[in-house]
């Protein structure tokens, strides 16, 4: 079973979450597009928001908030990056010079999908974002860059260009993990016996050890997993639905008559057995960001 942390930190990071809800959906479109997945976005984010809190433990007085945190998301995304060998990690010098204060929001950028993103430097891509899909001024996204108005005008110029000469979605990288028609077949069985209500059933699935992550709310292991279904036993209009976001398979949860899911669940798997849920309910602003496609 997962220790509980004291209740002064208990307490400390509550009022730390509550310091920084309003950016983090924010924060999430950003990273999504950085590492071109929601599903890592939301990794990212949560990174990003340990990491502050550390620093904030630390530093004898609160920096402005929103711009400190934007830059310790990028500069979490990149090491996420590498971590993963992705693309396009070293950003372009910064060269160009645009005369104009005029830079209006480019819309078509707002239709460009996730993966597209991946095709830009990351200095573009963060500019991009910023000023297209954020809408951020021009001195603001200067300052979460570390860097200079004019610079960020030619990042802008170079990034729009870029997105839309290279906007064909590009494949999925990840590979297909052996054993998935079996791990399928438990995700199945999984959602069935979950929208018959059968809890039993569903904790007989379950490896002894099998993790919980709540994700932005709690931890459990083991025996106290088993409280979790009790919440969704007391909410009858939650249905299952298993499909694919960016390349994987996912469970989308659906209320009521929606056509998209409120938000998903991840399995993982280990000999027959789910070895971890990661319930992202807490966190439904990553849904937007998400392209259901249902089995």
């Amino acid at each position: 079973m997962t220790a509980s942390p004291p209740p002064e930190l208990a307490i400390a990071r509550e009022q730390f979450l509550a310091l920084v809800d309003s950016a983090r959906p924010d924060l999430h479109r950003y990273v999504s597009r950085l590492v071109g997945s929601a599903i890592d976005g939301e990794d990212v984010v949560q990174d990003t928001l340990a990491k502050a809190f550390y620093a904030l433990s630390q530093s004898p007085e609160l920096p402005a908030m929103r711009p400190w945190l934007f830059r310790i998301a990028k500069n979490t995304a990149i090491d996420f990056l590498r971590r993963y060998e992705r693309r396009n990690v070293e950003p372009l010098p910064e060269t160009e010079i645009m005369s104009s204060d005029e830079f209006p929001r480019d819309p078509t950028v707002l239709t460009a999908g996730l993966s597209t993103f991946m095709t830009l430097p990351v200095n573009q891509r963060s500019a991009v974002i910023l000023k297209d899909i954020l809408d951020e001024s021009l001195a603001d996204i200067a300052e979460h860059l570390g860097s200079t108005v004019e610079a960020v005008k030619a990042l802008l110029v170079r990034g729009r260009h870029s997105l839309k000469t290279r906007a064909a979605a590009e494949p999925d990288p990840r590979p297909t993990a052996s054993g998935a028609s079996e791990h399928r077949a438990l995700v199945q069985q999984y959602v069935s016996l979950f929208n018959d209500r059968n809890w039993p059933g569903v904790q007989a699935l379950l490896l002894e050890e099998c993790r919980l992550d709540l994700v932005a709310k709690a931890q459990r292991q083991g025996k106290s997993v088993g409280g979790y279904f009790g919440r969704y036993a007391k909410d009858p209009e939650v249905v299952l639905r298993l499909g694919r976001c960016e390349g994987r398979e996912v469970i989308g949860a659906f209320r009521g008559d929606a056509v998209t899911p409120a938000y998903i669940i991840l399995l993982e798997s280990e000999a027959g057995k789910v070895s971890l849920i990661r319930d992202f309910r807490y966190v439904p602003y990553m849904a937007d960001e998400l392209h259901f496609v249902a089995d």
